[in-house]
């Protein structure tokens, strides 16, 4: 089959539209599919042919799939939630690496002594934020331009620190899942029950 030439509305319109299908899937989780197969699905559709296969058998084929790929999900997640775990017990040993009641961990970095915000409060910080296995996933530092939020907007662990900073202050923080994105993650760059590990400086309240 020749490659399309891409050079009228229809082509680059349907090559979005399968380019756009194509990440959809990836991003389920769905392992072993055959793009040639996907190929024959999509041009019978289109087409309006009769399917291929038998359509219990397609439900079936479909069940299966989907099944194996949320056992592959559920073991991913369940090594995340211990990884994480483990990195805590170790993290807690470390000098200087305090603890609070709801099982943040923290440590300073530069002591402030400035105001402490209140829940209530917008403040205005730089930060970079990493998996435990030190991917950056995110970074006002990188880019250059610190954020600007209000206290209360925030995940459960930054929440809790916050109130306990000073302005001036740089921390190190280590939030368990419970206290980040919990059981869901957030997007691609953070998985479900993922610690994630920042690092903080409060620069003012606004």
């Amino acid at each position: 089959m020749s490659k399309p030439s891409f050079d009228s509305i229809e082509s680059q319109a349907s090559y979005g539209i399968g380019l756009q299908v194509g990440q959809q899937l990836t991003e389920s989780g769905l392992q072993g599919l055959e793009p040639a197969a996907l190929l024959a699905g999509l041009t019978d559709a289109l087409e309006g042919n009769a399917p291929s296969v038998p359509v219990e058998t397609l439900h079936n084929a479909l069940r299966t799939m989907h099944e194996r790929a949320e056992a592959v999900r559920q073991e991913r997640q369940a090594e995340l939630a211990d990884a994480g775990k483990v990195f805590l017990e170790e993290n807690v040993k470390n000098e200087g690496v305090k603890v609070t009641e709801s099982g943040l961990q923290y440590k300073v970095l530069t002591a402030g002594e400035g105001a402490i915000p209140a829940r209530t409060d917008h403040v205005r910080v730089h930060y970079t934020g990493r998996l435990i296995d030190g991917t950056v996933f995110d970074s006002s530092v990188q880019r250059g331009q610190p954020a600007e939020f209000p206290v209360n907007g925030v995940i459960a662990g930054w929440i809790e620190a916050l109130t306990l900073m000073p302005v001036g202050s740089k921390w190190e923080l280590y939030i368990p899942y419970q206290l980040a994105y919990g059981e869901r993650g957030a997007g691609a760059a953070i998985p479900p029950f993922a610690t994630l590990v920042f690092e903080v400086e409060l620069l003012e309240i606004l």
